[in-house]
């Protein structure tokens, strides 16, 4: 996987949103990423999948939003999330949101499971997918973008039914460069 900067085309951001990067380690001992596919009644980023989050409410901080619209979007308690750090901030091209991605552990992912519920309105799929499997060359290809402003890279990633890219893809790739890639 070539590394690539992480330049976004010039955007101006209307909105500030937060996200959580749920972490768990799957029953075969491997570092897995929750993901959901997002309502395709939605408005904006309708089918594509993405982490749990949304935008900030009045007087909430990023972190309190992150953890909060998990909760709503898969039933995942607040508490049995551990935030461990966070991503670089970046600016979606649809919708000018300016996203706070916080990475957390989910230490009993196995025990909640059976809990985990998509919200219907929001959310059509809860899944996960394994690091390793996201670099793998079957999985994950790299294209350069025109914008006004230049050229920039846009990752994706083949996983089951589903193509991840745009923000997510980027919050990705930036969470495997941390992680696994030198």
């Amino acid at each position: 996987m070539p590394t690539t900067p992480m330049r976004p085309p010039f955007m101006a951001a209307t909105k500030d949103a937060a996200v959580l990067v749920p972490l768990f380690v799957g029953e075969a001992g491997d570092v897995r990423v929750l993901l959901t596919r997002r309502s395709g009644r939605l408005n904006n980023h309708k089918g594509e999948v993405a982490f749990p989050g949304g935008r900030l409410d009045a007087g909430e901080t990023p972190v309190e939003a992150a953890l909060r619209e998990a909760e709503e979007e898969v039933a995942l308690p607040q508490a049995a999330v551990r935030i461990i750090g966070s991503l670089e901030p970046l600016t979606t091209v649809v919708s000018s949101s300016r996203i706070t991605p916080f990475v957390g552990v989910v230490d009993e992912m196995a025990d909640l499971r059976s809990q985990l519920r998509p919200s219907p309105r929001e959310v059509d799929r809860i899944f996960d997918v394994s690091l390793e499997e996201l670099i793998h060359p079957e999985c994950y290809r790299e294209e350069i973008w025109d914008y006004a402003d230049g050229e920039f890279p846009v990752w994706f990633f083949e996983v089951e039914e589903d193509t991840i890219w745009g923000a997510t893809g980027r919050m990705l790739r930036r969470l495997l460069d941390l992680t696994l890639l030198d």
